[in-house]
């Protein structure tokens, strides 16, 4: 499909022009565009082979305070013309708020800065080598280790799409954007009768970037390998290292807790917490929607707003909540352009990249300096409460001894308040990694409860 950012942003002007002539008193329109991949091997075989291609148009039309959210496939003049007078009409139905209103046009965008978010290359990867790339990823991890005796498979997915965003106050722009990964996961039979499984990753906006398919299933068997023979291990108060991909799950509690739909609902423990400290003077937290060629990057948020660099945690103190423009209004706040939207809903507080900034410390030192501590590598389940911060949740990896990986641990569960965990971070590691929009590198907690045997 071809991604014509032009024509995307020239439909979206016309749905709002349309709008305002069936008596609409403001409105705003997104339009999306683009094609997926998604190829699956399982054993050596093909198991999935999925490509699809779409074009929609969301909409929301405010009139008397009132609002409206629809959204439509079918873009032809006619077709668009009766949706939009539909829309209209039901707006007319809503509940009234003082809030439905759009951005004041002198806080809306006025430009679109380039951010690097397209690989021209993403859409040439057709099934075929997609497979090809799963089959290479999924054969080095079976050859890692006769101890690798079964497969979840491997997943290649592709997602090329462009996007135009206006609104009747006069904002209107688009971008388009690419992404790529490759996931395999093996399993192997632990002596106990147990499966193991794991993963490994590779991800970017651009293909060239990506892990080898080889290095990414050598990558998730040496992991999976690693947790045979994992067990309990006593109750006890321990500290807790926390890997990348684990530690990626606290910071999205963070995120829950200073997002304006939790503080005007009074749903947080950090409500009021503004210009305090709320972590370790080691923690730095950004929202940064303008990392070139970031996961989470964008030139303009879902209200049309200008992206910018949030600085939510500065060595320890917390400086903003995120706001979208209603949770913004409901506080008597602006905002802070973190609001986001899919093609049918209404905006939300939400994250771009959303980054536990690097430290000064040596990975291998933070685990190396312990004589003891949990290496956790994954956690499963759910076990928080926003209001009070208490946090319990499964957990998995390695216990560390005398400065060194040891014994793989299972079944175990690790909990603390929040703010006691985010204060006692006493280490953070300079390795971060921005796979995903959500990152943090390999971080220390001092003490944590570990709930064994």
């Amino acid at each position: 499909m071809a991604l014509n950012v032009d024509e995307l942003v020239k439909i979206a002007n016309q749905a709002c022009e349309l709008a305002k002539k069936h008596g609409a008193e403001a409105a705003e329109v997104q339009v999306q565009g683009g094609g997926e991949l998604t190829t699956k091997v399982r054993l050596g075989e093909p198991e999935l082979v999925q490509e699809a291609s779409s074009k929609a148009l969301g909409l929301r039309v405010f009139r008397d305070h009132r609002a409206a959210l629809t959204y439509t496939s079918d873009l032809s003049d006619a077709a668009l013309d009766r949706f939009i007078a539909d829309s209209v009409q039901l707006a007319g139905l809503a509940e009234p708020d003082e809030l439905n209103e759009l951005p004041p046009k002198e806080l809306l965008a006025t430009s679109v800065p380039d951010l690097e978010l397209w690989d021209p290359t993403g859409a040439e990867v057709n099934a075929a080598q997609a497979l090809e790339l799963c089959k290479r990823g999924e054969a080095a991890a079976r050859a890692y280790s006769p101890k690798v005796t079964n497969s979840e498979g491997a997943t290649y997915s592709r997602v090329n799409g462009a996007g135009a965003f206006a609104n009747s106050a006069g904002f209107s722009g688009g971008f388009r954007g690419t992404y790529q990964s490759l996931v395999v996961e093996p399993i192997c039979d632990d002596a106990d009768g147990k499966k193991r499984n794991g993963f490994w990753w590779t991800a970017d906006r651009f293909r060239s970037k990506l892990q080898d398919p080889e290095t990414v299933g050598q990558e998730a068997a040496r992991r999976t390998v690693a947790k045979l023979g994992a067990s309990k291990i006593e109750t006890g108060e321990l500290p807790i290292v926390f890997d990348g991909e684990s530690g990626r799950a606290l910071l999205r509690l963070l995120f829950s807790v200073i997002s304006g739909g939790a503080i005007y609902r009074k749903s947080s423990y950090l409500l009021g917490r503004e210009g305090t400290q709320v972590a370790s003077g080691l923690v730095t937290v950004v929202d940064d929607p303008l990392i070139k060629r970031g996961p989470g990057s964008r030139p303009y948020d879902g209200d049309g707003l200008p992206s910018r660099l949030n600085m939510v945690v500065e060595a320890g103190t917390l400086r903003t909540y995120l706001f979208d423009t209603y949770s913004a209004r409901k506080l008597g706040r602006v905002s802070n352009g973190c609001a986001g939207r899919g093609i049918g809903g209404a905006p939300h507080t939400t994250t771009s990249n959303f980054i536990l900034k690097a430290g000064s410390s040596d990975p291998k030192e933070i685990v190396g300096s312990l004589a003891r501590g949990l290496y956790v590598t994954e956690m499963m389940g759910f076990g928080f409460n926003a209001v009070t911060g208490d946090f319990s949740r499964g957990a998995g990896g390695f216990l560390i001894e005398n400065g060194k990986l040891g014994q793989p641990v299972a079944e175990v569960t690790i909990s603390a308040n929040l703010n006691d965990i985010l204060m006692g971070i006493d280490a953070v590691g300079t390795d971060l990694d921005l796979r995903s929009s959500t990152a943090c590198p390999t971080f220390r907690v001092n003490k944590m409860m570990v709930a064994g045997r």
